[in-house]
């Protein structure tokens, strides 16, 4: 067994000697009712700042929530870390499957991990809902990856982000010749296609080149090599940051200028700082949600956290929010909890309707595009 999955499974092991002491509690017991929440995502490794800011926000909600209602709940969180992983994810799943004091899950946030994790918590009637989880057959009940019932999402797919990826990273370039490679994970190879499909309706646009390399790649210079020959003048990369921010250094150092633009998987504020100045002009497809964060609420979190609001904080608040106040409504089991999140009509905080489909989708999915400017990436506006 290596390291990162000793680690996960400690959180786990952890976690469920918690649970051990609060079964004991009788009903006696004049205190709030106990009750737990998870979030599932990347919270070491490479990836750990997307799931930091997720968890962040998961946490700010429930700190919010338990001083409103502490005559009645204190609602504790349990982090599970999936380190973004499949094989971690299938290590640290089962355990949280089975614990029936977790209520609901934040999670998981990439969808290699999701899948991984799907059997357990179908198993274990456990409610899911991922602030980030973009793979479009985590909802297509002919997928095998298919995660109904307990699989929700407050985050557009894939089939909505390839076309406004494609649109995004050729704006403004003249018969843009493009070269799109991806990291070989469950959610970059889709998007590949996606993008691939969503450039055929860009006026002048052509694929010029492919390439696939493994996430832990570190030398480039192959799909360098095959970037120069093709003559590419946009580079489209489907995979994630950290391997994103190796790859444009190497770019930019064998003297390439091709705009280059990635997916929601680059989707984050370490991008540029690991970049540096390499990553200046990059262009990002996200979520939109930070733009309608009010300076009000900005302001609290960062005096509640000790830190600024990230990547996914709004879908990751909107997520827990549904999860709190359907225990606010009495929903302690988990059957209840499901049926609770699957006829959810409410309001995300920057004033949508949320509703699911029938398989876990949710009613809107727009998808913002972000520059790099400065050392960081700054909103431009959703893509129409």
């Amino acid at each position: 067994m290596n390291k990162k999955i000793q680690r996960s499974l400690a959180v786990v092991s952890a976690a469920a000697l918690v649970f051990g002491v609060a079964a004991a509690q009788t009903s006696a017991n004049a205190a709030p009712k106990t009750v737990y929440i998870a979030y599932q995502g990347p919270l070491s490794g490479g990836e750990a700042s997307t799931g930091t800011d997720e968890q962040n926000a998961v946490k700010y909600a429930i700190k919010l929530f338990n001083a409103k209602n502490k005559a009645t709940y204190n609602v504790k969180l349990v982090s599970v870390d999936d380190q973004g992983d499949p094989a971690v994810a299938g290590t640290v799943a089962p355990g949280i499957g089975k614990n029936k004091a977790i209520l609901g899950l934040v999670g998981a946030a990439y969808s290699g991990a999701t899948i991984a994790s799907l059997p357990f918590y179908k198993a274990g009637g456990l409610v899911m809902i991922s602030p980030s989880a973009t793979r479009v057959s985590l909802t297509d009940s002919a997928s095998p990856d298919f995660g109904g019932p307990v699989f929700h999402r407050v985050v557009g797919k894939d089939d909505l982000q390839g076309p406004a990826l494609a649109k995004y990273a050729t704006a403004g370039i003249s018969n843009a010749k493009v070269f799109i490679f991806d990291d070989q994970s469950s959610y970059a190879v889709p998007l590949a296609g996606y993008v691939t499909g969503g450039l055929k309706k860009v006026a002048g646009a052509t694929v010029v080149g492919t390439d696939s390399v493994p996430n832990t790649t570190t030398d480039f210079s192959p799909t360098i090599a095959k970037i120069k020959t093709s003559g590419a003048t946009v580079v489209i990369y489907t995979g994630y940051y950290s391997q994103a921010a190796v790859f444009i250094k190497q770019l930019r150092d064998s003297g390439s200028t091709a705009i280059f633009a990635g997916g929601d998987g680059v989707f984050n504020q370490e991008f540029p700082k690991l970049a540096g100045a390499s990553a200046e002009g990059s262009r990002v497809t996200g979520v939109g949600g930070l733009a309608g964060v009010s300076t009000k609420l900005e302001a609290d979190y960062k005096k509640s956290m000790g830190v600024s609001s990230g990547v996914y904080s709004v879908e990751s608040l909107d997520a827990a929010n549904i999860l709190l106040q359907g225990i606010a409504k009495g929903n302690t089991t988990r059957a209840k909890m499901l049926a609770w999140v699957k006829a959810y009509n409410g309001k995300s905080i920057t004033g949508n309707t949320i509703k699911f489909s029938a398989n876990g989708d949710i009613s809107y999915g727009l998808f913002a595009g972000f520059t790099t400017k400065n050392g960081v990436l700054v909103n431009t506006g959703i893509i129409k």
